[in-house]
């Protein structure tokens, strides 16, 4: 454990930002999965829950979860997947 104030507040919100991170992805991956069942499925609501997909990935890209490039090419795969099976 740390000795001086600063390193011991660093330990605590880097737990705090660590437990965020991991929480915010485990939302973007069920978004991701419902989105890409509803397709296969051939829902109703697959359009909906591909744009509740997309949006989620924005907010990860955003918050810096996801580089910029790896969160456009899930939202591609995504738009393929629609557009094949619509």
């Amino acid at each position: 454990m740390a000795n001086i104030k600063s390193a011991k507040k660093r330990v605590r919100v880097n737990a705090y930002k660590a437990e965020q991170n991991k929480a915010l992805k485990s939302e973007l991956k069920t978004a991701i999965k419902k989105a890409t069942l509803a397709i296969e499925n051939g829902e109703e609501n697959r359009a909906e829950c591909v744009k509740a997909a997309v949006k989620k990935i924005d907010q990860a890209c955003a918050k810096g979860l996801l580089h910029k490039n790896n969160a456009s090419r899930k939202k591609a795969s995504l738009a393929v997947k629609l557009a094949a099976n619509a």
